[in-house]
């Protein structure tokens, strides 16, 4: 989620419409009609945001109230999490205990040095930290078997396991020797290492992940992956040893987009296949064996998550971001990926397939995290755009409808539901908890200097 500079990535653009707080497809059936009613029927908000605040607070009026950071649709409003010993670049979040949660465990997307993992009291708002060691932790999550993972995102990034993390505090991690100072701290080199972003996880462990990188002097960009793990979990209660977890051993797979011969860096959607690789002997690196497999690549894969809807079904459907690159117009985009059911995405005879979900445009720009509204069904996009491109703008948080069985396969119309009052900051890390009516979202990157964490709230 750090912006940095990437060369220039040539992409087919498709057109927005833009109405206000509304950014629709035009010419289909089906579509959000845009007006309040239907915000407060599609979106759950009262009304939309017309526009991008073009506002830049100082520090001060943002240390004195968090809240003056962002400015939300009309029926939402938001409380502060976070108080002033949280790590400052708080990103992907997940709480704990999943049951009658206590507190916010948080990646902190910065250097060995700093905390690394956090979990911040939901009552109190103090950070204790369980972690340091990482390199721009990035992806948080809570595994279906009851233990927490966490990866980094940079070019030499891992995924590590914790367990238990209410007992662990200021424990060391060793990220070159991959060995931390207590036994409930994992690193998992069965997944491989890339930059870490979005990692979607199936119940029995089958694990979806992106690698965050772009395209450079001619490179393909990043890739996304598929772990199966040797033994699967069976479900049941949680596991009580590391060495139990599905991560302790599997295989990994690229995604490859085409058929047969008709493979290529213009092949980005359709249909694919997943392509058996094996991470470097030496690094771990998944990158060189992608490469060799000639597996698709795009702009930066950040965050990722799965379709809960079609999840229930026992079907696998993962969306997520790809940033792009604001400067070139080249305004990223969401997509999907659809992959069988899960008995054979977990056996290997699936047949992924990409689809558009939400074109970028100047409106919606260079998205990042991206979350599924559980009982709505929406996905919330997280803007991470050059704020000073063009016109001073800032970033906004967008929810968008999937499609919903008209003409395209495309999400059918979008909604600003928040924007931020600091062009140097950023949204991230946000998730629902399991109501869909709690929204934890971080402000990156914001002008108090520590760690500001929202609690969203009002969706009807």
């Amino acid at each position: 989620m750090r912006k940095r500079a990437m060369l220039v990535a040539a992409a087919a653009g498709l057109c927005l419409a833009t109405v206000g707080a509304f950014a629709a497809y035009a010419g289909q059936s089906g579509e959000h009609e845009g007006g309040d009613a239907s915000s407060l029927r599609d979106f759950g908000v009262v009304k939309g945001l017309a526009n991008s605040s073009t506002q830049d607070i100082d520090a001060a009026t943002a240390t004195a109230n968090p809240l003056r950071l962002a400015t939300l649709a009309k029926g939402l409003q938001a409380r502060v999490i976070t108080e002033g010993n949280a790590g400052s670049n708080l990103d992907m979040m997940a709480l704990w205990p999943v049951e009658h949660p206590t507190h916010l465990l948080a990646c902190n997307e910065q250097g060995p040095a700093q905390p690394g993992v956090q979990r911040i009291d939901l009552a109190t708002g103090t950070a204790a930290t369980i972690v340091t060691g990482t390199q721009s932790c990035d992806p948080l999550h809570v595994t279906p078997w009851g233990t927490v993972v966490f990866g980094e995102e940079t070019s030499t990034g891992h995924v590590y396991e914790v367990i238990d993390p209410l007992s662990v505090t200021n424990a060391t991690l060793n990220r070159v020797t991959g060995v931390a100072s207590t036994d409930k701290i994992v690193q998992r080199p069965a997944l491989g290492a890339v930059a870490f972003e979005g990692i979607g996880i199936l119940p029995n462990g089958v694990t979806y992940y992106g690698d965050e990188l772009g395209p450079s002097n001619g490179t393909p960009g990043g890739a996304y992956y598929k772990f199966v793990p040797s033994h699967p979990w069976p479900g049941g209660v949680p596991i009580t040893s590391l060495a139990d977890s599905p991560y302790a051993a599997g295989s990994v797979s690229v995604l490859r987009i085409g058929q047969g011969a008709n493979t290529g860096q213009g092949m980005a959607q359709g249909i694919g296949a997943w392509l058996p690789i094996a991470p470097d002997p030496a690094t771990g690196s998944l990158r060189p064996a992608a490469s060799a497999a000639r597996a698709t690549g795009f702009y930066r894969p950040e965050d990722l998550t799965l379709d809960e809807r079609r999840l229930k079904l026992g079907e696998v459907k993962f969306c997520g971001n790809n940033t792009g690159r604001e400067e070139a117009r080249y305004y990223g985009e969401a997509i999907c990926v659809s992959d069988g059911t899960v008995a054979t995405a977990s056996a290997g005879t699936s047949t992924p397939e990409v689809q558009l979900l939400v074109p970028g445009s100047p409106e919606i720009n260079m998205p990042d995290n991206i979350e599924y509204q559980a009982g709505r069904g929406n996905w919330i996009l997280h803007e991470d755009g050059d704020t000073t491109f063009g016109r001073p703008h800032n970033n906004d948080l967008w929810s968008c409808l999937d499609d919903r069985g008209d003409d395209d396969l495309q999400s059918d119309g979008c909604l600003r539901i928040a924007t931020l009052n600091d062009l140097g900051g950023e949204w991230t890390g946000g998730f629902f908890d399991p109501t869909g009516r709690h929204f934890y979202v971080s402000i990156q990157h914001n002008k108090t200097g520590f760690g500001v964490v929202l609690d969203i709230t009002g969706w009807r």
